[in-house]
């Protein structure tokens, strides 16, 4: 099994590889072909997709086409946000024991144009929706640099001076984030859903 592995900084990077250095190498070896620090890039994909390996992302997102590029060549990119989580998906996968799995699926990516603030409310990111769908109360993470910095909810969302429901690609919008303030201008909002799928990682 060669892995691709990414994480948001060295001490991330380095128990994930501690982890994946107990796992039982009996039957499957794991590899680890390339690790780094920093969002997933093209470079890591084409690289998995030539050695048939899988790419591990934690607390980190792809960055560039690199989401593109491996959808065309088939390459399998997980990301985590729990570091216990990456050895137990790879021990069962392993083990060839993978129950089924909660898959993100993304379904709106909006680009933070501006910051305003709100004594009422805090920081008000001023966007604009490159993709899908926005929703208020979606589930969201904001990514700088290719890095996670926030996993929540969408807190509040605005057209103008309206509250709406959701806002279509295209369009400009106003929204805060729950329980977060740091946004900053060049940041990307990725609203998501969760599905259940069968496992794959091979």
């Amino acid at each position: 099994l060669n892995l691709v592995v990414k994480a948001d900084v060295t001490g991330s990077l380095e128990a994930i590889l501690d982890e994946i250095a107990k796992l039982p190498q009996s039957e499957v070896t794991v590899n680890v072909i390339r690790e780094g620090v920093g969002g997933i890039t093209e470079s890591d994909v084409m690289l998995a997709a030539a050695s048939d390996a899988v790419v591990i992302g934690f607390n980190v997102r792809p960055v560039g086409g690199a989401a593109a590029t491996a959808q065309r060549e088939g390459v399998e990119i997980r990301t985590y946000s729990v570091i216990y989580r990456v050895a137990e998906e790879l021990k069962a996968a392993i083990e060839g024991l993978l129950e089924p799995e909660h898959v993100e699926e993304v379904v709106g990516v909006a680009e933070v144009r501006a910051i305003f603030r709100a004594s009422r409310v805090g920081t008000i990111a001023g966007c604009y929706v490159r993709e899908g769908t926005i929703r208020r109360g979606a589930k969201a993470r904001l990514v700088r640099d290719g890095t996670v910095v926030y996993d929540g909810r969408i807190a509040t969302l605005r057209r103008f001076k309206d509250d709406v429901r959701e806002v279509q690609a295209g369009l400009e919008c106003g929204l805060t984030l729950e329980n977060y303030q740091d946004v900053k201008e060049g940041d990307v909002g990725e609203a998501y859903e969760v599905r259940e799928v069968e496992k794959k990682l091979t």
